[in-house]
């Protein structure tokens, strides 16, 4: 009986030969990460371990985003914490404001991770790096501080359900629909602690960045992590942007999956998820009414990548958001940031009637720079739409794409690009 990608990848770090679905094992880290909300606990627990210093300096990585710059006394006492935190222990990938970025799409610009790694972070989106080929999972502030403290982390090996992607996603069609269409079908707790593994000849016409939203959303199918294979556009992205060496897992033939599905990418539609959760699944042609909306926002760890500017940026291109809609762009790093305005994306988006915010991870949780009032209504391309989600519990988050999220702006309505 053969493994899939994952199980290979966590049978390496454990240093057995093989592992199954299961299975409890204890395996190396390649990283661990935290952020301003979640590190903060972290390193309390980590002081009452009384341990001495963490097991490796280059191989933790705290990214202050959430509410950064600070929106208040709270968040700058937490951001405060890790500061001291990373200063005292001399961490190599501590990035303070000007440096930072929201963490998942961070990471990956930075070299932090790459095919073969075994990654946690306290952070539910974590699993975003398996679009490197890498198995990345959230884990809870207390898993967080054992990994820092000793470099190890328990698992539950997880079984599979393989998804296999054929066809070319027609125009606006990116991985956001994609991803929405999956869980759509299998529901949120359609993968519970399974590994989401894609693979197929569709893979070849999804962008990295198509490619890491998908693998950032698995979470949300109840996925223990979401997995690509480590092709020639991953292994490019990775000697652009990593000096770190990578190793290329790839599933056994009689691998064993619990399910497995077929989705034809050309025959996908812009997907919406209405509230509150993301599997309330509706194409945009099974939109029959007017749903009206006060708010977008473009960005997040799963849409604020370069590409996700780019589409946003030539659906507003020559047009106004509508009269009385807020539409809030946050580009997901400093590198993207400076990226768009070079390409005079930022300027497409201030003349549009967009503002344009630094990297954070604000709106999506309800944070700040975004909160929605009782009875207001939101087309965002982050990745949650629970109740109170981004603000007032009688608000709505309707979950799209950057390229339905430009258009919505535009038409003050959910809409279609064109």
């Amino acid at each position: 009986m053969g493994m899939t990608m994952t199980q290979k990848i966590l049978a390496a770090h454990a240093g057995l030969e093989r592992v199954e679905a299961g299975q409890l094992i204890e395996a190396d880290l390649d990283l661990v990460l935290g952020n301003d909300i979640t590190s903060p606990v972290a390193i309390k627990e980590m002081e009452k371990m009384k341990v001495d210093g963490v097991f490796d300096k280059d191989k933790i990585a705290l990214v202050p985003d959430h509410f950064v710059p600070n929106k208040d006394i709270k968040s700058a006492e937490h951001c405060k914490c890790l500061r001291e935190f990373a200063y005292r222990n001399e961490i190599t990938n501590y990035f303070e404001v000007g440096e930072m970025g929201i963490e998942h799409a961070l990471l990956p610009e930075k070299g932090l991770t790459v095919a073969g790694d075994v990654v946690i972070g306290a952070d539910s989106h974590t699993c975003t790096y398996g679009a490197l080929g890498a198995f990345s999972t959230g884990v809870g502030s207390t898993d967080m501080a054992a990994g820092m403290a000793t470099g190890k982390a328990w698992f539950k090996v997880p079984g599979a359900i393989r998804f296999n992607l054929i066809g070319k996603p027609s125009k606006w069609v990116s991985g956001k629909d994609v991803i929405l269409h999956i869980i759509g079908m299998i529901g949120v707790d359609g993968a519970l602690y399974k590994s989401m593994e894609f693979v197929g000849e569709g893979i070849k016409n999804l962008t990295m960045d198509d490619r890491f939203t998908i693998a950032n959303m698995a979470i949300e199918a109840g996925g223990k992590n979401g997995i690509f294979p480590v092709d020639e556009l991953a292994i490019a992205y990775m000697k652009e942007h990593s000096k770190k060496t990578y190793t290329i897992y790839e599933a056994d033939e009689d691998a064993v999956y619990d399910e497995e599905y077929t989705i034809d990418l050309s025959t996908l539609r812009p997907t919406i998820a209405f509230p509150h959760l993301p599997e309330n699944t509706k194409t945009i042609d099974e939109i029959t009414e007017d749903v009206k909306i006060d708010q977008v926002v473009i960005g997040s760890c799963t849409n604020g990548r370069i590409d996700d500017m780019r589409i946003a940026a030539e659906v507003l291109k020559g047009k106004h958001v509508a009269k009385g809609i807020r539409c809030i762009v946050i580009p997901a790093t400093q590198a993207v940031y400076m990226q768009a305005m070079e390409e005079g994306l930022l300027k497409t988006f201030i003349e549009a009637g967009a503002i344009v915010s630094t990297p954070t991870c604000g709106p999506c949780l309800g944070g700040y720079m975004g909160i929605l009032a009782e009875g207001e209504r939101c087309v965002s391309t982050t990745n949650r739409n629970f109740v109170g989600r981004m603000g007032h519990v009688n608000s709505e988050v309707y979950l799209a794409s950057p390229a339905v999220a430009a258009a919505s702006a535009i038409t003050g309505k959910i809409s279609a690009p064109c």
